[in-house]
C-alpha cells in the first residue's frame, strides 16, 4: 500500500517565544531519508534514528511560526509526503488549564472516556493534544469535554489541552498538565 509519513510535535502545543519543542516525522518500518520543509522552502535532511527523524526548535521565534511537513526519500527520490504540521509561536497570557479524565486514566477497549479541560478564564476554547498527532481536537466550548466513546487500543497515549481566546486564536494558555491514557 501506498507509504504513509506521520508529523507531530512532540510536545505538542503552541510555543511560547524562547521555548523549545521537535518536529517528529515517522514513517514505519522504513529507512530512507527525511527532508523537513517549511511551506515551499526546504530547510534540511533530518537526523535520523531508525524509522524516525527529529528536527529541534529551540529558543523559538515568531519566525518559526508556519506550516512544515516532511518529505520521505529513498535513493533521492520522494515515495511520501506528510500533511501540513501547524506550528504557533505565541505569548502565553492566559492561566494554564487543567486535564482530567473521567472514569480514570486506566480503561477497557469499549469504554467511555470523557476528558475535561477545566480553564479559569471564561470564553476560551482549548484543544485536546494526543502526543503522535498532526491535528488537536477543539473541545466543546460549554464544558470544554471532549467525548471519546468506545475507545480502541489506538486511544492509548499522552494527553495535554491548552485554551485560547476564541475567536481571534491570539492569547494562549500554556499547555496542561499530560494525562496518560491506558487501554487494556
Amino acid at each position: 500500500g501506498a507509504l504513509t509519513i506521520s508529523i507531530f510535535l512532540k510536545p505538542p502545543g503552541v510555543i511560547p517565544p524562547g521555548g523549545s519543542t521537535t518536529i517528529c516525522c515517522v514513517c514505519q518500518g522504513r529507512y530512507g531519508s527525511f527532508v523537513l520543509y517549511k511551506g515551499s522552502h526546504q530547510l534540511r535532511t533530518l537526523e535520523q534514528s531508525g524509522s524516525r527523524a527529529e528536527f529541534s526548535i529551540s529558543n523559538a521565534t515568531y519566525k518559526d511560526s508556519g506550516s512544515y511537513n516532511c518529505h520521505y526519500l529513498e535513493g533521492g527520490t520522494v515515495l511520501a509526503r506528510s500533511d501540513e504540521l501547524l506550528v504557533l509561536v505565541e505569548e502565553f497570557r492566559l492561566p494554564r488549564p487543567n486535564l482530567s479524565v473521567l472514569p480514570g486514566h486506566e480503561v477497557t477497549v469499549g469504554a467511555d472516556v470523557r476528558f475535561r479541560c477545566t480553564s479559569t478564564q471564561p470564553s476560551t476554547g482549548c484543544y485536546l493534544y494526543l502526543e503522535g498527532q498532526t491535528r488537536a481536537q477543539l473541545l466543546s466550548r460549554e464544558q470544554g469535554d471532549y467525548n471519546l466513546s468506545r475507545v480502541q487500543k489506538g486511544d492509548s497515549g499522552r494527553y495535554s489541552c491548552q485554551c485560547c481566546t476564541i475567536p481571534a486564536l491570539k492569547e494562549w494558555s500554556a499547555v496542561s498538565n499530560t494525562l496518560d491514557l491506558v487501554v487494556r
